[in-house]
């Protein structure tokens, strides 16, 4: 049995992450549930699994689900400090850090510090971090399984071809508006931005997908998850999302990953590594299916090219890219800014960023808080002089 603790359970991923240890059959044992603030359901949820500790990460919130649980023998904690000790306790084998944003970052470092191996559900802890988080792991002698559908399916094809990778070819659904021009998506709103085609998801990672920046962001991830260079990945647009990523060898070989849009699957992988368990969910059938692939609209989208320049800069520069990215995305989902307002202003907020070396986490964190400030001052202008 293999016990775990799951950051981030109220939203998408760690609701399929309960699902796959319902289906586990006693394989897998919850130690700790976090969330943000929704308190009706993790308390649903603790009730259900009945984890040893719970986090909310508002101290309201936390207070209130304490009151509730009175008849319960869950500890309750709130803020960062609950995150990191649910993460890096004694009995806890693997973390699922599912949570949204860079909030990911401190509780995942922990937990490798602690010796945990982490099923990775948050791009931004490698984007932020990468070099900082992959050191932490080697020499803690821990994995970081990827839970995303596109790196889980470059670690599932990589195997013992490390050393013959021609290229790593991540797939994108393309989002709501692939086809799309420029001036058709001026007139985007939060709600179509927040229907995907294929996918089931939270809210930052769909508006993410729609400007196609969770690409951006999978790029940077991928550097690190597979100790590659940027001029090996590439993105093809594969709407169907249906193969989840490829890998070209040296040797010409193209080997895919497909599957089920369904991210239980991989979740399952994560959390079952090295084993491969059978599984109860939906499975794959190909007949009469067409599967069809696009180069990425670099003008319409230019989200992917601008992970490439951060990327490939380093430093503090993709901390800054993904904060700044955080907050547009927050300010279109309250209708502060407008769909094209995001790309301008996330890549303004990377030019004004003086680049340091990104060697220790204050130094990440201090980024991040500055790109935060400075896109948020970039939305008020923007309200004050629209």
């Amino acid at each position: 049995m293999k016990t775990i603790s799951v950051l981030g359970s109220t939203g998408s991923i760690g609701k399929q992450t309960l699902e796959v240890v319902q289906a586990s059959r006693g394989k897998l044992k919850i130690y700790a549930l976090a969330a943000y603030s929704n308190v009706d359901l993790i308390e649903e949820q603790i009730r259900n699994v009945r984890p040893k500790m719970a986090v909310l990460m508002e101290e309201e919130a936390a207070v209130e689900l304490k009151n509730r649980l009175k008849d319960q023998t869950v500890k309750i904690l709130s803020g960062m400090e609950g995150l990191i000790e649910a993460s890096a306790a004694e009995e806890v084998q693997m973390v699922v850090t599912a949570v949204s944003g860079s909030i990911g970052l401190q509780p995942t470092l922990a937990a490798l510090q602690a010796g945990k191996d982490i099923a990775l559900a948050n791009k931004e802890t490698l984007v932020a971090a990468g070099e900082l988080v992959m050191k932490t792991a080697g020499d803690r002698g821990c994995s970081v399984i990827p839970v995303d559908s596109e790196h889980s399916a470059i670690f599932q094809c990589i195997g013992g071809n490390r050393d013959k990778v021609k290229k790593i070819i991540l797939t994108a659904s393309g989002g709501p508006f692939f086809g799309w021009n420029k001036e058709k998506l001026s007139c985007v709103t939060p709600a179509m931005a927040l229907k995907h085609p294929k996918w089931s998801m939270g809210a930052k990672i769909s508006i993410d997908s729609a400007t196609m920046m969770n690409k951006a962001l999978e790029i940077i991830e991928a550097k690190f998850l597979f100790q590659t260079d940027y001029k090996k990945i590439e993105v093809l647009v594969h709407p169907q999302s249906i193969i989840h990523s490829m890998l070209e060898l040296t040797d010409g070989s193209v080997i895919a990953q497909l599957g089920m849009p369904d991210m239980r699957l991989p979740i399952q992988y994560a959390l079952s590594y090295p084993e491969r368990w059978e599984s109860c969910f939906e499975t794959l059938s190909l007949a009469g299916k067409t599967l069809t692939f696009h180069e990425p609209d670099h003008e319409v989208f230019p989200s992917i090219g601008l992970g490439y320049h951060c990327g490939g800069r380093g430093g503090t520069l993709p901390a800054v890219m993904n904060a700044a990215n955080e907050i547009c995305v927050h300010a279109f989902l309250a209708g502060r800014i407008q769909y094209l307002e995001m790309f301008e202003l996330v890549e303004r907020t990377c030019q004004e960023h003086k680049v340091l070396d990104s060697g220790s986490l204050d130094r990440i964190l201090a980024a991040d808080n500055w790109a935060r400030q400075f896109a948020e001052e970039l939305i008020l202008r923007k309200e004050q002089d629209p």
